[in-house]
Formats: structure tokens, C-alpha cells, sequence
């Protein structure tokens, strides 16, 4: 096994590279040690040897780890076989610090920073089993550690080793044991990354178990899953047991193989699926029953070789080449097939679907608040055939679960993070060729979900009775929070709506859906310069930094604040730009966003955080304002600062590949901004050559830098197959038609190249909405006809709402706000502080958006205040001028009854 060792502390990036300023990006600092780029005569041939999977296992200074894992897969399969240590600490299951293995499960999610999946974990363990072995965990040292795509070895303190391979639905583990006074295997049922519900376990003759793990929790989600397997062991066990029974199941497992006076290797086969036990034990059948280990490595290692080679490169130096493979592996391990061997799958109405006539594969693992960035543009275009079946799954989930997949992890949805994010996935899978899935149902579940508040669009109507999301509005609806982040998130639902709605001809919605993507002008503050958060009542919100979270609230903004969410508007860059007083001005912004980087670790920062998605795409923004050189120039120094061939070697989580497939599009020099389209800006590609094969009939987009090295990222000039260009972006038509691009780079900034508002990448604009009027007029007590007053036309927080004779003033001027509020002099009716029993006064308050403030007018014509169920209450039925109001209990009697404007 020597051959599969490889370096697993590779030169880090340490190149001297530091974020460029405005002052400092005329020239790229390079140090002098940094080692002279070989450039390659030919294509790399063999892309599986140089990919480290232990990239991004461990930190990376001050960005959060990478949250990977190192075992074996192969690309998008449903078993990942890895390892899990002691801290655990997310859904990769795996951290390069720790020194002890707690087990080898067969489920894991790559990048995410939840615990997630580790279902099943199986541990050898010599000697007596003992009374808790579920708490046994072994030592190990990455010295004795080997990896590679599709294979997984250890070799463990307790004189045992462990080879691990996988094939899309099953497995093989060779678990090999010293001479000793017993081997046994322990499988620890109850100690899933995600909180154990039950489980259950058959033993079936002598040599094989069957059994499932259900589990829940993914993040703040609630919902439960159950992963059902399938073992079969090459030897016979002499004893087998339970331990940690109770009524939810076994909390683990034990099988023992006997007393071996020389070393003995047990290998398992496992079956793993979502759909059924049986299934589980046919998808082993199907793919490793009679096959070697070497068979079953050998086929996962070709598999990878070929989703590999979807892009050829030439140059740069080893370890770039080694960077740049392993993100385009991680690239490729999701979505992950949920559909077994023959076809089944359990769907999201919990029934048991068959995969539809023309596909493949049925998949699950949808992070698409993050992959909607990239990661799926990279899949549709080197891989349609499968995009499509992953957008036909997304479209699956909306027939038999209700919504589009939002973040789907196995055969349910977990609604984590803002927006509706399958809306831009699904055109992302488009644009870039995937089209073979049913767009029809696609469209319209599109329409309805950003038009109607569901479980994944929580308030989304709001943009069109207000013409915006206000900030801390009442949803009433699950995982609602980060109004301003959610609008802008439903902002480029709507653009990337509209072009999908635009390539199937229907213009009508197009237009519609454009014009409401717009809607994101009406949080831009242009006294301030900043998108920020704004009350129903049009107000801004108090005490607003754009550089702190803390200073606005943590319910605005998700993993961000207005300093790094004032850019995030990917489809109309030249509106912004405009906003902000013309393209100088806006690259003044972009030099100061970027002067610097923020990692997770205090998350509320004055820079731009090039770990977390909400923040990647702005080095790009550079090409729409005519300062292309500063997006060639800082995206090359990320590259170089923040991402390595090391186990630190990715900054942040990399969420299901979507950091990873940020780099593979950056080193080749282009990036899909403008979520939808197929559109491409330009930066500045790090190898020589690159051959990606571009979806089907053969199409190559082959990109050539002859003199390309990392001291040379400025563009001097570019081709188009064959035709001088000073675009900084590839239309859409090149690219889906095969293209060759050509690039003279050098070591200084050629600052007019691509630099006129013509060569811009296109800007999407449009007319925002301005909302509905909203009724405004007096509220009368039905019975007596006096109306709810201020009293004294206050303006202060905690000023009486009373009952006094109708007199037209402001004092009595009442709007009634689509979010259920009722507004006077600029401020809300309020429950005194947010008290819930009778009695209770009602006064003035500045509008904040909370249950206090809510009132819903019942058939009766009563005002109730949701939050405590009782009514709004003139206890002198009208007899007493300066009343003040109260809750009372709702009995629709005299002065309980209201006419609203």
C-alpha cells in the first residue's frame, strides 16, 4: 500500500500573498521562495493521484474548518465509509487534530457545519467486549493513514487495521486483527451525528446482520430519517450480542470473531438504503456479493478518473494541481444518490417511489442556499445527464412533499437558511444544460412558491403589498428570521425565476418576475449607502452600523451584515453601482468591502468573509464597474492565501462542494455570477491550459494561458476563438456552443483592458414594486361610533391607545399594515410589554415587529392579539372619553367590536 501514501502536510499556501488593497493592486506580491510554475507539456492523465482528501479536514487559520471528510465514495454515491473521531464535530464526522477514532459509519455530509449523518459507525476492538463498549474509541496517527478517491486505510493503536471502499449503494471493509484473546466489531447504534431516535437489528444466521437507525435534528430541523443496512462477514461470528437495550432499541451491537492465534482479516460487505432493509441487502447484492476488495476499489477509483477528467489541466505548479483536483472532487460528492439499485426510492410523501421513466437516479442532499452559487452551474455543465436527474429530483420533492427542495438531506426536507433556493438551482441546472426534466411542473411550482407564503417562503407575499420584506415581520411559518437576507435571497428567486420562465418562451412571467426582482431597491438607503433593514412602516431601523450584526439585530441578516450584503445583488451589479453614484464610487465600495478578511470566528466583521458564501461572489463585481485588473488581482491572491493542498486547506465549510466549486471555476478564470444565466465573468485562469468538457455532443471549452503563472494574474489581452475581445464576461452563446479562449497574462495590471461600460458582463434591471396602498382612515367602535385615539397625539413609546369622540385628526389616522399592525403617527398599537393576560394595557410603541403588535380581526369583528388570544377592549363600552384600551377575554360584547379603515 505504499503507492497510496501521500504527503498530508503539503506546502501550505503561504506565498506572501496578502488581500489587495486599492493602493497595492497594481502589483501582486509574490515572495521570493515561491517555486517556479512546471509548466506541463501535456494534460494531467491521472487527476484521481493527485486529489488529498484530507483537504479541508482540518482549521484553517481564522475561517472555520472545511468540515470535510477522508473516506472512501465515489462521486455523488449514497455510502460514504469514513472514519469518525473523538470531537465529532460536524457532518464530515472528522477532524485532522484529533487522535482517536470513535468508529467507521457509513453515512456522512461533506462541509456542513451541523452534525449530521455517521450512521452506523463499526469499530474493532481486541479483548473482552465489556459492559459499555458503545464509549470504546482507538488512537491512530495520520502517519499510518492512506486515502484516496474511493479508499479509506488506518491502522488503529489496538494492533487492528481497517481498508475501507465503496461503491454507489454498498461497500467493503477489511478489518484485520492481531493474534489476540478476542476480535470483535462493535456497531454503535445510538451515536449518529444527529440525535438518535431508535433503531433495530436482526442477526440472520451466523454471518450476517440487518437492522436500521432512525435519527433527527439535522441542524434546527426536527424531522426523522431512517437509514436502513445490510452486513455480510467473509467469516462466521462465534458470538454476537446487544448492549444499551431500551425501548427505542439497541443502543449498539457487538459480533465476535473468535479467539485468532495468527492475524485475521474479517471483511464486510454492507448494503445501505433509505427505502427498506431488503432494499439495503439488494443494493449489496447488486454491487459488491462476489466481488474483491481490489474489484470494488478499482471500480470506485475508475469512476472517479472519469468524473475527473470532465476537466483537463496543463501547468501550474503540483500542489495547485493538487488544490485544484481535490475541489473539483469535493465538487462532485453532492447531491448524493437516494435512489436504491433497481430504482426505488422513499420520496418526501413517505411513500416508496420508483425512479421516473428517462432517468436515473433519484437524489437527495440539496444544500441550495449554497450550491445555487456554483456548484450546480459546474454539475450541469460537465455532467447534464445527472443535473437533470437531480433537477427532476427537486421537482420530485415538490409532487410529493409540498415544496421545492430548500436544504433537503435525505428523504426529507429540513427548511435550514433563507430564501427559496431550489428556484435558482433549478434554472442554474438549466442555463448550463441540464435540461431534461419537467420544466413545466418546474415553472409553476416556481410561481406558486414565490407568490404564496409556504413553508419555504415564509412571508414572501409581503414583497408585493409592501415592496419589500419588513424587518422582524410575523411570518407564521417555519425557520423565519434575517429579513433583509431573506429578501434579497427571494430577490434572485424571482431573477433567476424570470430567466428560467424567459429560455421556456414565457415572457409574460419573465417580465413579472424581473421587474419584482427589483424590489431590493426599496431596502437600499441611499442616505447611507447600504442596504438596510426597514419597519412596515416604512421607517429605517434605529440604530443601524452596516458593519455589526449587533448594532441592528441578529434577526436581519444571515452569516453577515449590510456591509457584506450591499453587493449581494448578483443580477443588476450596474444598478447598484448606479445607486451608489456611478462605477467609481462602487468599486470604491468593493476596494473597501475587500480590504481585508473576516473569518467565522466573530462572523459580525468590517470585511468581506471569503469563507462564507454571502461573500465569495464580490471579487467579481470589479468587471461590471470597469476595473476588471482588481477582480484578475484579488481573486488570484484568495486563491493563493486561503486555499492550500493541506488539511487546512479550505476556508470555511465547504457545504456540500460549494466553496470547493467556487475555486475550480476561479482557476480556470471564470465565475457564474448572475444566478439563472449562463453568463461568465472573467478573471484570470491559473494553469495553462484547461479542456472542460462542456456538456453533451462533444462540446469543449478549452481555455489557454500560455504564459500563465501565479506571479502573472493580470489580463493583457483575450481571444475568442480566434477574435480579439475586451469583454470581461463569456456570453452565454460561446460557451453553450464550445468555445476556445486564449489569454496573454502578465505580473502587472493592464488597467484599460475590458475597462468600457460596453465590456461590462449584463445587468438585469427593471421597475421595482412600490406594494399596494394600504387602508388608512379611522378605527371606529362599532357600537358606539368612537374611534381609537392617541392620546394626545403622543409621539413617546408608552403613550395610552384610548377611546375618544371621532375628530379627524393624525391622532386617529390609523393604517392598517399587511402585516397586521395597525400604525399611527409612524408607530404601532402594542400589548404593554408583551404581556399575555387580561387587563393588560395597550399603548404606543415604535413598530418592532413582535407578537405585541399583531392584531387579526376575527368574523366577529374583533381585534385579537395572537399572541395571548385575547381582544382588544374598550371596558366603557364608549361611555368615557381617554379610556385607555386593554385586553380583555374575547366575548364579542359592546366594546369588543371594531370597524377597521
Amino acid at each position: 500500500m505504499a503507492d497510496r501514501l501521500r504527503p498530508l502536510a503539503r506546502r501550505a499556501a503561504g506565498k506572501g500573498l496578502r488581500f489587495l488593497t486599492a493602493g497595492a493592486l497594481a502589483t501582486l506580491a509574490v515572495s521570493a521562495a515561491a517555486p517556479t510554475p512546471a509548466h506541463a507539456a501535456t494534460l494531467v492523465t491521472s487527476p484521481d493521484s493527485l486529489v488529498n482528501t484530507f483537504v479541508g479536514t482540518g482549521s484553517n487559520a481564522d475561517y472555520s474548518a472545511g468540515n470535510t471528510f477522508p473516506g472512501a465514495d465515489v462521486p455523488h454515491g449514497m455510502v460514504q465509509w469514513s472514519p469518525d473521531t473523538s470531537s465529532r464535530p460536524n457532518g464530515g464526522g472528522y477532524d485532522y487534530a484529533d487522535s482517536d477514532i470513535t468508529g467507521f459509519s457509513l453515512t456522512h455530509v461533506s462541509g456542513v457545519g451541523c452534525e449530521a449523518a455517521g450512521d452506523v459507525p463499526i469499530l474493532p476492538i481486541t479483548g473482552a467486549v465489556g459492559s459499555s463498549p458503545g464509549s470504546d474509541d482507538e488512537s491512530f496517527s495520520h502517519s499510518n493513514e492512506t486515502a484516496s478517491p474511493g479508499y479509506y486505510s488506518v491502522a488503529l493503536g489496538n494492533g487492528t487495521s481497517v481498508a475501507l471502499t465503496t461503491s454507489t449503494h454498498a461497500g467493503i471493509g477489511q478489518f484485520t486483527f492481531p493474534a489476540s484473546t478476542s476480535a470483535s466489531l462493535l456497531l454503535k447504534l445510538d451515536s449518529p451525528d444527529t440525535p438518535y431516535v431508535s433503531s433495530t437489528l436482526s442477526t440472520v444466521g451466523s454471518a450476517e446482520l440487518t437492522g436500521s437507525v432512525t435519527s433527527s435534528g439535522f441542524c434546527e430541523a426536527t424531522n426523522d430519517f431512517t437509514v436502513y443496512f445490510a452486513i455480510e462477514f467473509g467469516t462466521n461470528f462465534t458470538a454476537e450480542g446487544t448492549y444499551g437495550s431500551t425501548s427505542a432499541g439497541p443502543g449498539g451491537a457487538y459480533v465476535t470473531f473468535g479467539t485468532p492465534s495468527s492475524a485475521l482479516t474479517v471483511t464486510a460487505r454492507v448494503g445501505v438504503s433509505y427505502t427498506s432493509a431488503a432494499e439495503a441487502q439488494a443494493n449489496l447484492d447488486a454491487e459488491v456479493a462476489g466481488k474483491t476488495f481490489a474489484q470494488v476499489e478499482a471500480s470506485a477509483q475508475a469512476s472517479w478518473t472519469a468524473a475527473l477528467d470532465k476537466i483537463e489541466i496543463a501547468g501550474g505548479t503540483s500542489a495547485e494541481q493538487a488544490t485544484f483536483y481535490t475541489a473539483l472532487y469535493h465538487s462532485e460528492l453532492y447531491p448524493s444518490v437516494v435512489s436504491d439499485a433497481d430504482g426505488s426510492y422513499r420520496g418526501y410523501d413517505g411513500g416508496v417511489h420508483t425512479v421516473a421513466s428517462g432517468h436515473s437516479d433519484e437524489y437527495a442532499d440539496f444544500s441550495n442556499w449554497d450550491t445555487y452559487r456554483s456548484q450546480a452551474q459546474l454539475t450541469a455543465l460537465i455532467n447534464p445527464a445527472a443535473a437533470s436527474d437531480m433537477a427532476q429530483s427537486i421537482v420530485d420533492d415538490y409532487t410529493q412533499g409540498g415544496t421545492l427542495t430548500k436544504w433537503g438531506m435525505n428523504n426529507g426536507e429540513t427548511y435550514i437558511m433563507v430564501g427559496d433556493s431550489g428556484v435558482p438551482v433549478l434554472a442554474d441546472y438549466y442555463a448550463f444544460g441540464a435540461t431534461g426534466f419537467d420544466t413545466a411542473t418546474a415553472l409553476s411550482a416556481m410561481e406558486k412558491e414565490q407568490t404564496t407564503d409556504t413553508d419555504v417562503t415564509p412571508g414572501v407575499t409581503y414583497l408585493d403589498s409592501f415592496g419589500y420584506l419588513p424587518t422582524n415581520s410575523i411570518y407564521g411559518c417555519c425557520h423565519e428570521y434575517a429579513t433583509v437576507s431573506t429578501q434579497l435571497e427571494y430577490d434572485i428567486d424571482d431573477f433567476a425565476l424570470s430567466a428560467f420562465a424567459g429560455r421556456l418562451g414565457d415572457t409574460a412571467v419573465q417580465a413579472r418576475f424581473q421587474n419584482r426582482a427589483q424590489d431590493w431597491e426599496n431596502i437600499y438607503n441611499s442616505s447611507s449607502g447600504y442596504i438596510q433593514p426597514r419597519h412596515s412602516n416604512g421607517r429605517w431601523m434605529d440604530g443601524f452600523d452596516a458593519k455589526l450584526i449587533t448594532s441592528t439585530s441578529s434577526n436581519d441578516f444571515a452569516e453577515g451584515d449590510a456591509f457584506t450584503y450591499t453587493p449581494d445583488i448578483p443580477f443588476n451589479i450596474a444598478g447598484l453601482a448606479s445607486l451608489e453614484g456611478g462605477d467609481s464610487s462602487m468599486a470604491g465600495y468593493l476596494d473597501s468591502v475587500l480590504s481585508g478578511y473576516q473569518g467565522l470566528a466573530s462572523v459580525a466583521g468590517t470585511q468581506a468573509n471569503l469563507g462564507n458564501e454571502p461573500s465569495i461572489e464580490i471579487p467579481y463585481e470589479y468587471d461590471w464597474v470597469g476595473e476588471p485588473y482588481k477582480t484578475q488581482g484579488n481573486v488570484r491572491a484568495i486563491e493563493d492565501e486561503l486555499w492550500s493542498d493541506s488539511s487546512g486547506g479550505i476556508p470555511g465549510n465547504d457545504d456540500l462542494g460549494e466553496m470547493s466549486s467556487w475555486y475550480v471555476w476561479s482557476a480556470l478564470g471564470l465565475y457564474p455570477e448572475t444566478p439563472g444565466t449562463s453568463d461568465l465573468a472573467i478573471g484570470s485562469p491559473l494553469f495553462t491550459e484547461a479542456v472542460v468538457s462542456a456538456g453533451s455532443g462533444g462540446k469543449t471549452l478549452t481555455i489557454s494561458a500560455a504564459n500563465a503563472a501565479d506571479a502573472d494574474p493580470y489580463v493583457q489581452g483575450l481571444t475568442i476563438n480566434g477574435t480579439s475581445s475586451s469583454l470581461a464576461y463569456l456570453p452565454a452563446a460561446d460557451l453553450e456552443s464550445g468555445t476556445t479562449l486564449n489569454f496573454t497574462l502578465g505580473s502587472s495590471a493592464e488597467t484599460s483592458w475590458a475597462s468600457a461600460s460596453a465590456d461590462a458582463p449584463p445587468s438585469y434591471g427593471g421597475t421595482a414594486g412600490t406594494g399596494v396602498a394600504e387602508p388608512t382612515g379611522a378605527i371606529t367602535e362599532t357600537d358606539t361610533g368612537k374611534c381609537v385615539d392617541d392620546a394626545g397625539a403622543g409621539t413617546s413609546n408608552g403613550t395610552a391607545i384610548q377611546i375618544y369622540t371621532c375628530n379627524g385628526t393624525n391622532a386617529q389616522t390609523w393604517t392598517v399594515a399587511p402585516d397586521n399592525t395597525l400604525q399611527v403617527m409612524t408607530d404601532c398599537m402594542d400589548v404593554t410589554g408583551g404581556a399575555t393576560t387580561a387587563g393588560t394595557a395597550i399603548q404606543l410603541h415604535t413598530c418592532n415587529g413582535t407578537a405585541a403588535e399583531q392584531w387579526d380581526r376575527n368574523s366577529a369583528g374583533e381585534l385579537v392579539n395572537p399572541a395571548s388570544g385575547l381582544c382588544l377592549t374598550d371596558n366603557s363600552n364608549g361611555a368615557t372619553n381617554k379610556t385607555q384600551l386593554e385586553l380583555e377575554t374575547c366575548a364579542a360584547t359592546e366594546g369588543q367590536i371594531w370597524t377597521l379603515p
